[in-house]
């Protein structure tokens, strides 16, 4: 470090250049250890004297304002809102050259700015008296003469005037304050402004002179540790640029796989050491993944880009599981019919088929005021279309409501059909159609008539995704193929992932796919020989299925489906309108069950299976005993044993009602063999058709 000149680091990392990095820092003097902001981030920077620092790259992150009339030091962020005057130089200049040289930005890009003299200055019969205010509004150049610049000077009583003053003219010169302000980005990024001294503008302390240092975030590595470092330029340490005489010194380079893939092919395959393996909460489940540890060595065998297939099993498994599947994969899978829990899904999916038929698995009731059909197990629908419908009610505007509905054909089920085949093609002409509301909830599942058995990369090119499959015929080239054995298996979407593929030293040949997307880790060239000889590389066979998590899987979505529409909401309605609408529905469902059942409307409110209560009994004659009639016990069969007695069924001893003189009393008929009373007729019948409409329900 002979005849080096040393200087503090926040000076010469702010006087380097991004272009000219690399650079190979010495420090030269003392210990410096910072721990307590490092701390948080995980990283703590300790520089010894003779330590080797080779910046790999900075970035500006805050300004440094000295108060020079008291020492005193405060940060600002770079991205500070507020706006900068300069402070004009108490020095005078001697000429107007050495002026204009020393402005802190380029002449002509922040015209017009003014200065003075303070001797008599003359000019082609012109005179400018001393302490004259002259504004430059231009610089003049032609060929062959000297540069001037032409000035606006302010005379007596107004008047006015234009000079010309060639830069070479001496005299003592001082520049006025500008009114120009600047931010401290544009303050930082002119090595002139930095020279400069600055006040505030418009605040409290704009009488402060203050100097402003630029503070960096560094990046470097040294040739004792193994990982990136990062630390402020405004550490108090002492460095030396000696970069020209430690070019032979080795720096391990920590790369990430990004870096790793834009590496030339020329690097592959190459023996790599893990400088920091990837986070414990992975987004992958695969058995090499425990290995990627610090200190772990890998073979890089190339890089290169990847299709690949994202699957799901079914959600109702215990545990649902997630698979990447590259499209090399040689197994064989059949298409599987999906399931639809909603109208929405139905839409979506006929947007990706040319036809979708589905078949309805639960029951829909009826809503007439909402627009939703009736639906029955085992129905068959054709999607057609997507249109707008009519509600039959009013929203709040008092106005018929429209909204997008899935125009469907209700096909005929061909079990139904026992008519002659004439009536056949008279019905399959006439296929009735129905608007289902996009926001209507229902159970559907997929009709196919596909039996054929596909590879991977076909089910991308002949159907839209996701699709739901089964694995028919496993990959042989796989030890265990894991999907196997999954009833379904659901294609959520496919992807091009830049990849690496790799192995570790002890089975070179037993190669894995690394996904440099998804996988954040720091590796670094070693100069290790492969573990093959040179002209002898191994067969290597790599796994096509790699475990993620769900949290992958949830990613993946929120890349893909960033822009998509959310399904639609049921509409507002008219509260008045709607209720309306039930009870004008009420009443007709009413008048036609009182026409086909000719039965009243009270006693058939009174049997309504909601309330359970039956019709109240007649009173008792009033000559009947008060000594109820035996009880027959019920007989049981020998392999029967009654579970719980019944009480007895008794009469109850009531009060005789007082009866008006108008009221005739029940004369008993002595003749009878038995001591009930007699029914009359209309109410036998009413009360057979109460128990058939009971039966019906």
């Amino acid at each position: 470090m002979a005849g080096m000149t040393a200087l503090p680091l926040q000076q010469l990392i702010a006087s380097l250049d991004t272009a000219c990095l690399p650079r190979i820092l010495q420090v030269c003097s003392g210990v410096y250890f910072q721990g307590s902001i490092y701390e948080i981030s995980g990283s703590e920077v300790c520089f010894s004297t003779g330590d080797l620092i080779k910046v790999i790259g900075f970035e500006l992150q805050s300004v440094c304002c000295e108060d020079i009339s008291n020492n005193e030091k405060f940060e600002l962020p770079i991205n500070h809102t507020g706006l900068f005057k300069v402070i004009p130089e108490e020095m005078p200049y001697s000429t107007v050259e050495e002026m204009v040289s020393l402005r802190p930005v380029d002449l002509e890009s922040c015209l017009p700015f003014t200065f003075t003299c303070r001797s008599k200055l003359t000019f082609d019969n012109f005179t400018v008296g001393p302490g004259k205010i002259l504004t430059v509004l231009s610089i003049v150049r032609h060929e062959g003469e000297e540069a001037k610049l032409r000035c606006h000077v302010q005379g007596q009583q107004e008047a006015s005037a234009e000079v010309c003053i060639p830069l070479s003219s001496q005299g003592e010169f001082r520049e006025c304050e500008s009114e120009e302000c600047f931010t401290l980005r544009e303050i930082m990024s002119s090595l002139c402004l930095r020279s400069r001294r600055f006040h505030f503008m418009n605040t409290a302390k704009s009488d402060c002179p203050l100097v402003l240092t630029p503070i960096y975030q560094v990046h470097a590595i040294m040739n004792m540790r193994k990982n990136v470092l990062q630390f402020p330029s405004s550490l108090e340490v002492d460095v030396v640029d000696v970069t020209d005489g430690c070019q032979d010194v080795h720096f391990v380079t920590p790369l990430s796989l990004t870096e790793v893939i834009s590496q030339p092919d020329e690097s592959f395959p190459s023996v790599m050491e893990i400088l920091e393996g990837p986070e414990a909460c992975s987004l992958f489940k695969s058995s090499w993944l425990t290995e990627l540890k610090c200190k772990n060595q890998l073979i890089f065998h190339k890089k290169g880009t990847s299709a690949m297939i994202l699957l799901s099993s079914l959600k109702s498994r215990k545990v649902q599981q997630y698979f990447l599947v590259s499209q090399q994969y040689g197994g064989r899978f059949r298409r599987r019919p999906r399931e639809f829990n909603s109208v929405y899904e139905l839409y979506v999916a006929s947007t990706q088929a040319k036809v979708l038929r589905v078949s309805v698995t639960k029951n829909c009731e009826e809503v007439e005021e909402e627009g939703l059909p009736a639906l029955s197990v085992g129905e068959q629908l054709e999607v057609v279309r997507c249109e707008r419908m009519e509600l039959p009610c009013e929203g709040n505007t008092g106005q018929k409501q429209s909204v997008e509905a899935l125009l469907c054909q209700r096909l005929q089920d061909p079990d139904d059909g026992e008519d002659d085949d004439e009536e056949d093609v008279q019905q399959d002409d006439e296929r009735e159609e129905i608007f289902l509301p996009l926001y209507m909830q229902g159970h559907f599942v997929e009709v196919l008539t596909d039996n054929k058995k596909y590879k991977l990369r076909d089910l991308g090119k002949e159907f839209s995704l996701p699709l739901d499959v089964k694995v028919v015929s496993r990959d042989t080239g796989l030890e265990t193929d894991p999907l196997v054995g999954f009833a379904c298996l659901r294609i959520e979407g496919a992807m091009l992932e830049p990849t690496i593929q790799a192995s570790f030293t002890h089975r070179p040949a037993h190669c894995f796919e690394i996904p440099a997307r998804w996988i954040s880790m720091s590796v670094s060239f070693t100069k290790d020989p492969l573990p093959w000889p040179s002209d002898q590389p191994p067969e290597c066979r790599t796994e096509r299925v790699t475990e993620v998590t769900d949290t992958f899987l949830y990613e993946f979505h929120k890349q893909e489906n960033s822009d998509a529409a959310p399904p639609p909401r049921p509409p507002k309605r008219n509260l008045s309108s709607s209720k309306s609408c039930k009870k004008t529905s009420k009443k007709s469902s009413k008048s036609k069950h009182r026409q086909d059942k000719s039965v009243p409307t009270k006693e058939l409110a009174d049997l309504t299976l909601n309330s359970k209560r039956r019709p109240p009994a007649p009173p008792p004659p009033a000559f009947l005993d008060e000594e109820p009639p035996p009880v027959v016990p019920r007989k049981h069969s020998d392999h029967e044993r009654p579970t719980a007695m019944a009480l007895p069924n008794t009469y109850v001893k009531m009060q005789k009602p007082k009866t008006d003189e108008s009221e005739t009393d029940v004369a008993a008929d002595v003749d009878s063999d038995h001591d009930y009373e007699t029914v009359d007729d209309a109410l036998v019948t009413m009360m057979k058709a109460a128990q058939e409409n009971v039966m019906f329900y």
